[in-house]
């Protein structure tokens, strides 16, 4: 079941309001009836269906058969993000060649909070069954790209991760501080990170930092597939000369 979410003092606005109506809906859900808009936000039925109208003379959402979907004016709008823009455009290219060296899917991701987030992901007829998706989420600490991230990124995101309980995603999952560390430190010493069904039995990932113009981590690139021998080396190898085309032409572009 999804989870409620709590109004607060920062959503007692109008556009806090707005904020849980359009948060409300999950990835896996094309329509929502006001009833659930309702449950979902733990806003008054009568706000939630007023907001949502003028959502739908915005173009933000869709009203069909009864029922709101997002609307194409907030993929419009999300398409203009330059930080994802420019990561996306510039890494398109050098994913679709992993993707042809491989047959195996290729992920892009940031950090945002505690979580990876995917921007692009690229696959080919054969599709991983795996829980990710463009504008998907999953841990930072179990992902290959999550390791990457924190692997190369500042000890201040590790700090935070760690600070709290990790949660176990498959048995496989590393949720022990320490050995996390353990994992990271090797990361750090073979330039990518790698995991083995952390995120889902039966499948593998390793990943690569991508560095900014000011050499800061700024993105993970990532490939994954089901567990076999010797593919670790592999995909990093064919990583890294993806991620040295894509690291020059971030180095002259500020994201």
């Amino acid at each position: 079941m999804d989870a409620v979410l709590e109004p607060t003092t920062e959503t007692a606005s109008v556009l806090g309001k707005v904020q849980l109506i359009l948060e409300a809906f999950g990835l896996d859900d094309e329509e929502l009836g006001l009833s659930e808009l309702t449950r979902r936000t733990g806003l008054a039925k009568a706000s939630v269906h007023r907001l949502s109208q003028e959502l739908v003379r915005w173009g933000l959402l869709e009203r069909r058969h009864g029922k709101y979907r997002l609307g194409m004016r907030l993929f419009e709008i999300g398409q203009r993000v330059p930080r994802q823009r420019i990561l996306r455009d510039l890494a398109r290219p050098f994913m679709e060649d992993l993707l042809r060296a491989t047959g195996e899917t290729v992920h892009l991701a940031v950090v945002d909070g505690l979580e990876v987030l995917y921007l692009e992901k690229v696959s080919g007829h054969r599709r991983v069954g795996r829980p990710s998706r463009v504008a998907g989420r999953m841990p930072l600490h179990c992902t290959a790209t999550g390791k990457a991230l924190l692997a190369f990124g500042p000890r201040s995101l590790l700090d935070e991760v760690v600070a709290a309980p990790l949660a176990r995603t498959t048995p496989r999952t590393t949720i022990a501080p320490g050995l996390l560390e353990q994992e990271l430190r090797r990361a750090r010493e073979l330039g990518y990170a790698v995991e083995y069904e952390q995120a889902r039995i039966g499948y593998m990932s390793v990943a690569i930092p991508l560095a900014g113009a000011t050499g800061a981590t700024v993105a993970a690139l990532s490939v994954t597939g089901p567990v076999a021998p010797g593919r670790a080396e592999r995909f990093a190898n064919l990583l890294n000369t993806a991620g040295r085309g894509v690291t020059k032409l971030l180095s002259v572009r500020d994201v």
